[in-house]
């Protein structure tokens, strides 16, 4: 080894030791008669010392030659810093340097190798191995390692194997759009990126290997946002011969455990809500249950006192911001632009404060009574200097708006601390739904999962195939789905009626999924498992909003690695050999 030590391991303890580093300099500072140098590796930072009279003088000439990110080798004395640093873990010694060797000169960085760096996300994408220096960037892929570590230690303890599944595989109908790899032995033919391993690890089931896991590669080739990339990474679970709560108990241990050995927190049991109340109460199926604010419908109270606006809507809900009565008209006015941006979609927004007297002041005041907006506030047991927010219209299209802006007041209102972690489980989806566009149902999780026992006998009609729930689950911390999965159908006759409620004729079920409707006819066991989002995972611990932060080599908004500039176009010679010809249409 070229280095006795790393730059983050010498203590007061080392003092009177020769010792040899290795790393990078990270700055300057030239004094005249005293030369320090701040030398970096992925453990720290340590400081060297040359001073006049001290070091030789052709040792403190090599160091005044040094540029940032230069790669150095010294060897020196650990003395006591008299200037001590108590913010870092060498604060407390530096290097009396006696020998140094520039093993590599550096060209000046395009942007500071510092926590605050002044580089911004395009060019330290393109420079990515520079910033992969940073020590934020550094310790978040440490936190993803002991993630990842945390995570293979409790399922081997819980008695799964890890089992790697192909990445060349078939393409299937369903879910996002597939990454497609031509093949050159089979002209005309391709491969797809698994989007999932779903159906080799039902396959594993089948196979006999009851415990089965895989920190994965996955792909999908869809819109990008802080929380996608095309290719991601999924803690992928199965097991056999377990029903629902067997799952939940074995995945919230997981769960409990990551939390434990990486924020040495304990998260204690996690709640359960149904599908149902989701929507009812935070208007979407992944709930921030860090802060109430729960949904109040006010379609018996609003109703019947002339408001147009409220009369002509299938529904009028509402919540409640604690302490918010002090919002300002400009305030009000935001939150009303706010819900009318058109990703959003409402039509406008009414607004009631709670006075400190406990009347009740609205924005439709001329249209109800204090006694009827006194019944505002019992609804929603509401205090003087709360504010009433309310939204109105078609039902599905209010609530997602309404989720929104309570997301929205959460944020402003300090509702939202990304050191709190609130988790609980989601159950009771339902099993289909009915997209009006495509003129059919599609899978709420996927083709595979079970539908609840008792709700089997409602699949016969088609008045009730949209009441039928499916065994499935999700995860959701922070307002985060990290984690879904499903109790799968194990059953050819009961699997087959499911691709045909989808709109498979049986010829096509057999031509996509023959393999596994084959298997089931084999001795299947009764299965289900789980994925979680390692990467959400990962940055829920770190605090952070983007899953990018979190992967050494991220994509960027457009799919694209700027590092490497991918993807790109391949030559003809590559196109002849695997008998494709291109002709790129724009498509309106």
């Amino acid at each position: 080894m070229l280095r006795t030590h790393t730059c983050g391991e010498l203590r007061p303890e080392h003092i009177g030791q020769t010792v040899t580093l290795c790393g990078w300099v990270q700055r300057t500072r030239d004094k005249g008669g005293i030369l320090w140098v701040d030398l970096r590796d992925r453990y720290g930072l340590t400081q060297l010392a040359l001073e006049e009279g001290v070091e030789t003088a052709e040792v403190r000439e090599q160091a005044r030659q040094l540029g940032r990110e230069f790669v150095v080798c010294v060897t020196g004395n650990v003395a006591e810093r008299h200037s001590k640093n108590d913010k870092m873990p060498t604060g407390g010694i530096e290097i009396r340097v006696e020998k140094l060797e520039v093993l590599n000169p550096a060209k000046l960085p395009p942007f500071l190798i510092e926590d605050d760096t002044d580089g911004g996300d395009d060019l330290r994408m393109k420079y990515r191995y520079l910033d992969l220096r940073r020590t934020p960037v550094r310790q978040n892929l440490m936190l993803r390692h002991r993630v990842a570590q945390a995570t293979r230690r409790y399922l081997d303890d819980q008695e799964f194997i890890e089992v790697e599944t192909p990445v060349l595989i078939k393409s299937t109908p369903e879910g996002a759009r597939d990454f497609v790899v031509p093949s050159r032995m089979n002209p005309g033919e391709f491969y797809a990126l698994p989007q999932s391993p779903q159906t080799f690890k039902q396959l594993l089931m089948v196979s006999g290997f009851d415990r089965y896991f895989q920190i994965v590669k996955c792909f999908r080739d869809e819109d990008l946002r802080a929380d996608r990339q095309p290719e991601f990474t999924q803690i992928d679970c199965e097991m056999s011969f377990v029903e629902q709560e067997d799952i939940l108990n074995t995945f919230e241990g997981l769960v409990q455990y990551l939390f434990r050995e990486v924020k040495g927190l304990e998260i204690g049991q996690l709640p359960r809500m149904t599908y149902a109340d989701a929507m009812r109460y935070y208007g979407n199926d992944k709930p921030d249950t860090r802060f109430e604010m729960r949904f109040v419908e006010l379609n018996d109270v609003v109703k019947g006192h002339g408001f147009p606006v409220f009369e002509a809507a299938g529904l009028v809900v509402g919540i409640c911001a604690t302490g918010a009565a002090s919002y300002t008209r400009k305030q009000l006015d935001e939150l009303t632009e706010y819900v009318k941006r058109p990703q959003i979609g409402a039509t406008g927004l009414v607004y009631a404060r709670v006075e400190a007297d406990g009347s009740v002041k609205s924005s439709v005041d001329k249209f109800y009574s204090q006694e009827v907006l006194q019944q505002w506030k019992a609804a929603f047991n509401a205090q003087p200097g709360d504010l009433l927010l309310l939204l109105a219209g078609e039902p599905n299209k209010t609530r997602k708006a309404l989720s929104e802006l309570r997301l929205e007041m959460g944020q402003r209102l300090g509702l939202r601390d990304k050191d709190t972690f609130s988790a609980l489980w989601v159950v009771d989806f339902p099993l289909l739904e009915y997209i009006e566009e495509e003129g059919r149902y599609f899978a709420m999780h996927h083709p595979f999962t079970s539908p609840k026992p008792e709700d089997v006998a409602l699949l016969a009609s088609p008045d009730t195939i949209g009441e039928v729930r499916a065994n499935a689950y999700d995860m959701v911390i922070n307002g985060v789905e990290v984690g879904g999965g499903s109790i799968r159908i194990h059953d050819r006759t009961v699997q087959a009626q499911m691709f045909g409620l989808l709109g498979f004729s049986p010829e096509e079920a057999q031509a996509q999924f023959g393999f596994l409707l084959d298997a089931f006819e084999y001795g299947a066991p009764p299965h289900g498992g789980i994925a979680f989002g390692f990467d959400r995972l990962c940055s829920l611990f770190g605090g952070a909003d983007s899953i990018r932060d979190f992967i050494a080599f991220p994509k960027n908004n457009s799919g694209r690695d700027v590092m490497i500039d991918s993807p790109s176009q391949i030559s003809p010679a590559q196109l002849k050999e695997l008998s494709i010809k291109t002709d790129v249409v724009a498509i309106k």
